[in-house]
């Protein structure tokens, strides 16, 4: 691994940690069962990394436990935060019920993010793990790429979000309703090659982070992953969210990561 993302990587900590009452500016869907989730939060828009993640309370009977939601958007201006996420129990249905004026109680930013140290990254996602990547395009604004996959022309809606943060969008669907039929670690290699890309970025499908971890491993191309895991606290200290580490050891998703090098969680 190049030594400066070594350093890069050793500078990316958690720089401030709140509990903070964030007021709702909206709150819509922007496709099936996903929505996107705006709050005033300046603390957090001003402290915040891509890649981190806050934990959001909804203060609804029989919620106990905060919902980690991954950081998709900041502007520091305004003071205000961005979060995208699926409707798929009742803790986030009673979220997405929630209207602009009423209050989440928001701890963060939580994790370690993504290193910035590249000069022609290429960002890859599928599904939900293409909102924190929003935030690292926002951060790059310009000079990165992004690789979109999704099984059919309806989950690539994302396309939308990257354009105007991004050099080029790549689409891949397993269908080919839209961009190149297949998958994103099909057309990766042929990327590579072609772009020279000197960073890879992925959040997504376990399978599909693991298949980009072993090109970028033949390649010879940093590559760091974003990992989805429950988490009861975000803090460490329930321990829902651990892992096991390729050095032997075990590492928290929630305070080790969000964000690993791809060599830490699937060399």
């Amino acid at each position: 691994m190049c030594w400066r993302f070594k350093t890069m990587w050793a500078a990316v900590m958690v720089l401030r940690k709140e509990a903070l009452d964030a007021e709702i500016i909206s709150n819509r869907a922007v496709a099936s069962d996903i929505y996107r989730l705006e709050a005033r939060g300046a603390l957090f828009a001003q402290a915040a990394l891509p890649g981190q993640f806050l934990q959001v309370y909804i203060n609804k009977p029989d919620l106990f436990l905060r919902r980690p939601l991954g950081i998709a958007a900041v502007d520091e201006k305004k003071g205000t935060i961005a979060m995208y996420y699926r409707v798929i129990g009742k803790g986030t249905a009673a979220l997405a019920r929630m209207k602009a004026g009423e209050v989440v109680n928001c701890l963060g930013p939580l994790g370690n993010g993504f290193s910035l140290a590249a000069s022609r990254p290429l960002l890859i996602g599928g599904g939900m793990g293409l909102a924190p990547l929003l935030f690292l395009a926002q951060r790059f604004l310009g000079k990165a790429a992004v690789l979109i996959g999704g099984r059919n022309k309806a989950e690539v809606f994302w396309t939308d979000f990257f354009a105007p943060l991004t050099r080029h969008v790549f689409i891949t669907t397993d269908d080919g309703s839209a961009g190149k039929k297949g998958f994103t670690t099909s057309l990766l290699p042929v990327l590579l090659q072609e772009y020279r890309f000197d960073a890879l970025y992925a959040c997504g499908p376990e399978i599909m982070m693991k298949k980009i971890a072993t090109i970028a491993a033949e390649e010879a191309v940093p590559c760091q992953v974003s990992l989805e895991r429950r988490m009861a606290c975000g803090l460490g200290a329930c321990l829902s969210c651990v892992i096991d580490a390729k050095d032997g050891g075990r590492k928290k998703v929630c305070q080790d990561g969000p964000v690993f090098w791809a060599q830490e969680v699937f060399g």
